[in-house]
């Protein structure tokens, strides 16, 4: 199992970017998905999660409005769409899997891509 993300970068506040995960090794469209953040200092914070079909999406309120999660299964991508940003979205964004391997639930993460939100 593989997940890489991408598109971070330096951004000005009110800002937009989008991130990708590109899910290798696993039957991706069978498995809902999950982005995290963490900043300096802080924990890591669940910020959005989708549904293995994509049709149900929840966001922590802190991007609610703001941050749009989505999936092409035909791609094996997720996607985070980040929208009005603030400097207190500046973190580190994970995408994060629960992947049934064999008979038991293993968790998977990402390599993480840097997000500063700054003018």
């Amino acid at each position: 199992v593989q997940l890489v993300e991408s598109g971070g970068g330096l951004v000005q506040p009110g800002g937009s970017l989008r991130l990708s995960c590109a899910a290798s090794g696993f039957a991706f469209s069978s498995y809902a998905m999950a982005w995290y953040r963490q900043a300096p200092g802080k924990e890591r914070e669940v910020v959005a999660a989708i549904t293995s079909g994509g049709g149900n999406t929840n966001y922590a309120d802190s991007v609610k409005g703001r941050f749009t999660c989505s999936r092409d299964n035909a791609k094996n991508t997720v996607y985070l769409q980040m929208n009005s940003l603030k400097p207190e979205d500046t973190a580190v964004y994970y995408c994060n899997a629960d992947v049934l391997v064999g008979l038991s639930w293993t968790n998977y993460w990402g390599q993480g891509t840097q997000v500063t939100v700054s003018s």
